[in-house]
């Protein structure tokens, strides 16, 4: 270390010293030792083992994760430049990774997996839709929120608003309130709706970045709805937990013969509706409200065979490791239901979005659904989430998606 230290000291245990050797960016409460000092909750602490200087990160307190690593190098400045050089690094990226207009609808900052800890940063169009789950990074969203305007400006990329969706309870564990509503950026005046039109795929959707999902938009799944669009051509397709349609879309776009959405939730359907008549494809599409898991056994049980190809895109069935073997047997019900319903040589696109159903758990579940259905699975694609939200394969947690695509034989 060149420069004398200025923060309070954490001393950290042996296996979180192995932890971020090995790339990880999170002290837990009860990995400290000891103490140096009187840090703030939201300032940024040195962190040690022994005589060896581990890296400087975010304290927290009240959260289980009571420090987050934003640095490993001795010789950083955490001022404004710091961090446009954060954000700039973290667009250039999305700039090559996704080309085109892709640019203009995608994620721009993935949390620890671009070194800003609990920070999501969605672009949809001209409006930012940003989530902070991370007291530190709320102390400094000014800076942050700064710099993301200027370099996209200096890109040529217009922005227009930018949108905070800090209404999720997970703020809470860090001591956080929670709240919604436009950031101001000096005297710049915000826009009159939180509604935008964005292109996906050659499909537009109105995106509500006040009440929609998470941030707005599902945009981790860009791609995957893709690969369904380039096999759906002819196919009778049954998209199930639709949410506002986009796989559905795909499929229809693709060229299905007909498309079927099933979700539980009238609202949602109301908007998937919405969006077969904003892209033309109303004719191709008809829309059900009902429970997935009661439609398939309903279907199965009248042998039905209307459909060639079906979708399953269904919520997180576990957001913790003490409920995963629960969710395995709703994946696995849910994925047997659907293979039982096709018949031999139709198509299956199933996936997980769980980080606790790992993939080698996931593909378990799925062979074991194939076994019972009495039938073999004929892998077409293997895929994650899009490369907007990359995956740090030292950061377990970063990498949640798992999407398949086969034909059942």
């Amino acid at each position: 270390m060149k420069q004398k230290r200025q923060y309070p000291k954490v001393m950290i245990t042996s296996k979180a010293k192995r932890s971020i050797q090995n790339g990880h960016p999170w002290i837990y409460g009860e990995e400290i030792l000891e103490i140096e000092g009187d840090p703030k909750n939201g300032e940024l602490v040195d962190v040690f083992a022994k005589n060896s200087f581990m890296g400087t990160g975010f304290y927290n307190s009240v959260s289980k994760i009571t420090v987050r690593l934003i640095s490993r190098n001795a010789n950083d400045v955490f001022d404004a430049r710091f961090w446009r050089r954060r954000v700039e690094y973290a667009i250039r990226y999305r700039k090559t990774v996704m080309p085109g207009s892709d640019f203009t609808c995608c994620r721009l900052i993935h949390g620890e997996a671009d070194q800003m800890p609990g920070l999501t940063v969605d672009r949809y169009g001209n409006i930012l839709s940003v989530q902070i789950t991370c007291l530190g990074m709320e102390l400094v969203k000014d800076i942050v929120y700064r710099a993301l305007w200027e370099v996209l400006t200096e890109m040529g990329e217009t922005i227009t608003g930018i949108y905070e969706r800090n209404d999720i309870a997970l703020r809470a564990k860090e001591g956080l309130p929670e709240y919604k509503g436009w950031y101001q950026l000096d005297d710049i005046p915000v826009p009159e709706s939180p509604i935008t039109e964005i292109c996906e795929n050659g499909i537009k959707y109105l995106v509500d970045v006040e009440n929609g999902q998470k941030t707005g938009f599902f945009l981790d799944q860009k791609y995957n709805r893709a690969a369904v669009a380039r096999i759906a051509k002819g196919k009778r397709v049954l998209d199930c937990f639709t949410h506002t349609g986009s796989f559905g879309l795909n499929a229809a776009l693709g060229g299905a013969e007909h498309v079927t959405c099933v979700d539980i939730s009238q609202s949602v359907l109301d908007m998937a509706k919405e969006n077969a008549l904003r892209n033309g494809l109303e004719g191709k599409m008809d829309f059900l409200c009902e429970d997935v898991f009661d439609l398939l056994t309903r279907l199965a049980e009248q042998k039905c065979r209307d459909y060639d190809f079906i979708i399953l895109d269904p919520p997180a069935f576990t957001k913790s490791r003490k409920t995963v073997q629960s969710a395995a047997r709703g994946y696995k019900e849910i994925n047997f239901r659907a293979m039982k319903l096709l018949p031999r040589g139709g198509y299956l696109a199933t996936c997980s979005c769980s980080h606790f159903m790992t993939d080698e758990l996931f593909r378990k579940v799925l062979a074991k659904a194939a076994e019972d259905a009495s039938v073999s699975l004929r892998q077409i694609e293997a895929r994650q989430q899009a490369p907007d939200h990359p995956i740090l394969w030292n950061v377990p947690e970063t990498d949640y998606l798992k999407f398949y695509i086969f034909q059942v034989v």
